[in-house]
């Protein structure tokens, strides 16, 4: 579950913004998180299922003044799920799936918006030994 993961190169990744709503706490979705995610994983975690990995993240507040055009701009509390697959048409095929449905269907009821935008990878990398 807390295992490292190994994304190839070529894969896509899939951005997904989930906004709770007012007095929703991080705690009151763990449950339908993780069943989403383990669902995720072990239904469609094959070559035939495409998918590869996936981060869960909380917004934590901080933001970059060294990274960004205006540091001031703040964003409203929110949880970013990151999911790599082999190719965009097996994550639409999966999550059209109805038991991947029923899953988001149960987190989206803690959510006042969610958005999922993909992205294909032009770069990777990590230090190298000298």
């Amino acid at each position: 579950m807390f295992t490292p993961i190994t994304i190839p190169f070529g894969c896509v990744m899939l951005f997904n913004v989930v906004k709770l709503k007012d007095g929703v706490k991080i705690e009151d979705v763990e449950l339908a998180l993780g069943e989403m995610c383990n669902v995720v994983k072990n239904t469609y975690g094959d070559d035939n299922g495409g998918f590869i990995g996936g981060q869960v993240y909380k917004y934590t507040g901080f933001i970059s003044e060294q990274g960004s055009f205006d540091a001031t701009k703040m964003s409203e509390d929110h949880i970013v799920i990151a999911t790599y697959w082999q190719s965009f048409e097996q994550h639409e095929k999966s999550h059209a799936d109805h038991v991947f449905k029923e899953k988001f269907d149960a987190l989206q009821e803690y959510c006042t918006e969610t958005y999922e935008i993909g992205y294909e990878m032009l770069w990777q990398g990590v230090p190298e030994d000298e």
